[in-house]
């Protein structure tokens, strides 16, 4: 269904109604007897029933085109073979990211294996995910494989068959353990940092909902529901038995700390080897790592432990986003779809799945795979590359954090779907390599972190006090891209805690001086007197955005001022850079010196945040209203709904609602004061914005 979904939008993208989508059976045979439904978006059930209901219509006579999308999948059973009996004229395409060869084939009902070719003939062409990446359509892969078991020291050697792995796996002290890492790790991974690496915050945004008296309760409100940067990610794991308990030990512990909470929800459906014993149950480890099929719409035939189980994890999510849904078969169908949609618009910080969204699944804001399961060949890629979906400049590669050893299959697969050489460009190279530099294929030295900070720290020294000249402004604007570059990719590596070399004060310092010659050439070249830059240079503020610091932590920082009777100039000065380093806040600035100059009228610092705020809001509000002569209760109107929707309109009808009438023989001119009016009210909301 989600595939289904997918196709049609990117047809409708192309030409809105090109393509005929169906939702049944009967739909889809009125479409084949339409002579104008060129193209028509099914699924392979879809059509096995249609023939099956009508064995001999005459469409079967006519010339088809079929194209099977994702044909690694489905294409090697009976509804396949009756298809291709049925039709009589029909020409056969497949498309997929990862064919079946023989290397990865699983053995049919005669213990032969199938392959992609069999079914579909000789390869047309190909164009592999080195070319993909190459072509910047898709992103590389980052890769932590993180040992679990540990071998206890003189331990007996026995001679046995084989030993129990999955006992072992099972162990609540690993599941313990990996859980702990996943919520301790998870906002480094998925580039929601609040503090806990160097100088990393994020931005608390301004929802109404969560503005109270107290900071705690809006921080802690905001962590469990707006985490609105970063990404999200999927946790793949072996088994239903082992899905369940990893649940309940992330609810235990979010319960034992609740700053590390997240929005989880977990899904899985019957599968051929759920009604098997424990062994056979764990899905996926009985063919070796190539994923099974799991249906989306039967829980029926579950086990009664892990129908249980799941009704537990839907009764979270429906308590979670005020939803409906439970195991049934009329219900589980659209809980599948809702949270399919809630991991791509990112309300699901975790989803805990066995099969389910690790093929054909695709979410822009999904950046990493958590994986306790065994993976191998096109099983492998198909579930890394859930990950790898472009979507800005901070998400630069795919994160894969393997709590087993799988570097074996992942070198075997990116062998046989690309290339045996293409290992570094797959995969990121070690942090070794980009912290301290490496040589190139082609024996060209690339700079490491440590290389650019000494050069930034050399030639741009904190005790100049300005870059002069147009050259060196634009070296020091490159030098300081590559330094964002190079640290948007290094901090998701547990290894760089601590390595930072760079103090946050000092990269504060070097930030506001960036966000100085930003802010110089954009209006030099408003102004026209300078030539376009942008050829030459390229100002990464989203990365800057990624590393600003916010209004909590700035209201931090004048509590402890306030606690030294405003005495303490250090903490003056670390405002004061934090503030010119930050994108979001250097239009504030002027609201929070007057609040600090202003802070010993106030008992508490946040209660006295909130009611400065309201009050200076609504005096400048006022002043533009009187100043613009504008309809009051229509301006009021328009800046709620702007700070509701994180976004001021200005288009169509909203500011003409606003405006006062104006005489046709009065002297200003109705377009010139329209203007100058949305340049007042855009001002005014960049200064209020996520502010409280």
């Amino acid at each position: 269904k989600d595939l289904d979904y997918q196709t049609m939008r990117e047809y409708d993208r192309f030409e809105k109604g090109a393509a005929n989508g169906n939702t049944s059976v009967k739909i889809l045979q009125k479409q084949l007897e339409d002579s104008d439904s060129k193209i028509i978006i099914t699924t392979i059930q879809k059509l096995a029933a249609f023939i099956k209901k009508y064995p001999a219509h005459e469409v079967y006579q006519k010339r088809i085109v079929m194209i099977f999308d994702e044909c690694h999948r489905s294409q090697f059973g009976d509804m396949h073979k009756a298809i291709t009996r049925k039709f009589k004229k029909y020409h056969l395409f497949g498309f997929t990211g990862t064919p079946i060869f023989t290397e990865n084939a699983v053995l049919n009902k005669a213990k032969m294996p199938s392959t992609t070719e069999q079914i579909f003939g000789d390869r047309l062409h190909e164009y592999t995910i080195i070319d993909a990446i190459r072509d910047k359509n898709v992103l590389p892969f980052r890769i932590d494989y993180l040992k679990t078991l540990k071998a206890k020291g003189n331990i007996e050697d026995k001679k046995v068959i084989d030993i129990n792995r999955e006992s072992a796996y099972e162990d609540d002290k690993r599941i313990a353990g990996i859980t702990q890492y996943i919520l301790e790790h998870f906002n480094q991974k998925t580039y929601r940092n609040d503090g806990d690496y160097g100088y990393f915050f994020t931005i608390l945004e301004n929802i109404p909902e969560i503005v109270k008296s107290k900071r705690h309760s809006a921080a802690e409100e905001y962590r469990t529901s707006a985490k609105l940067k970063g990404f999200n990610s999927i946790f793949a794991v072996a088994s239903v038995e082992m899905a369940r308990m990893y649940y309940d030990e992330f609810q235990k512990q979010m319960k034992e700390r609740p700053e590390l909470s997240l929005k989880i929800a977990m899904i899985y459906s019957y599968t051929e080897d759920t009604k098997q014993n424990k062994e056979s149950q764990t899905v996926g480890e009985q063919n070796d790592g190539i994923l099974e099929e799991e249906n989306s719409a039967d829980t029926s035939n579950l086990s009664k432990p892990d129908k249980e189980a799941l009704e537990r994890a839907i009764s979270d999510y429906n308590q979670m986003f005020h939803t409906d849904y439970d195991t049934s078969m009329e219900k589980f169908p659209n809980y599948y779809k809702d949270v399919s949609l809630r991991m791509k618009n990112k309300e699901i910080d975790l989803l805990i799945v066995v099969n389910m969204f690790l093929t054909g699944f695709d979410a822009t804001t999904l950046n990493t795979l958590w994986v306790d399961k065994n993976l191998k060949m096109h099983g492998l890629i198909q579930a890394f590359s859930r990950t790898n979906r472009i979507l800005s400049k901070v998400k630069r590669f795919g994160n894969i954090v393997c709590f087993r050893n799988l570097r074996e299959q992942t070198d075997e697969a990116i062998a046989l779907f690309a290339d045996k050489e293409a290992r570094n460009i797959i995969t990121l190279r070690k942090f070794d390599d980009y912290y301290n530099g490496y040589d190139n294929p082609e024996g060209k030295h690339i700079k490491g972190y440590v290389n650019m900070i000494a050069e930034l720290t050399t030639k741009f020294p904190l005790s100049e006090p300005q870059i002069i000249g147009e050259k060196n402004q634009k070296d020091f604007i490159h030098l300081l891209g590559a330094v964002l570059r190079m640290r948007n990719l290094l901090v998701s590596f547990d290894d760089f805690e601590g390595k930072e070399i760079i103090s946050q004060r000092d990269f504060q310092d070097y930030l506001g001086r960036y966000q100085d010659l930003h802010d110089e050439w954009s209006r030099k070249r408003v102004k026209g007197q300078a030539e376009n830059i942008d050829n030459d240079v390229v100002f990464e503020l989203e990365l800057v955005q990624q590393i600003e610091v916010n209004i909590d932590y700035i209201l931090n920082l004048i509590e402890k001022y306030h606690a030294t009777n405003c005495k303490d100039d250090e903490i003056l000065i670390m405002i004061q850079k934090a503030v010119s380093a930050s994108p979001e806040l250097r239009s504030k600035k002027d609201l929070i010196e007057k609040f600090i100059a202003n802070i010993n009228k106030f008992d508490d610092t946040l209660d006295g945040w909130i009611s400065y705020i309201t009050e200076e809001r609504e005096e400048m509000l006022q002043t533009i209203i009187s100043e613009e002569n504008l309809k009051s209760d229509e301006t009021q109107k328009l800046i709620d709904n702007a700070f509701h929707d994180g976004v001021i309109k200005t288009t169509g009808t909203n500011i003409d609602k606003i405006l006062p009438a104006i005489s046709r023989f009065g002297s200003e001119n109705r377009k010139v004061k329209k203007e100058r009016v949305i340049e007042k009210l855009k001002s005014f909301f960049e200064k209020f914005r996520n502010i409280g």
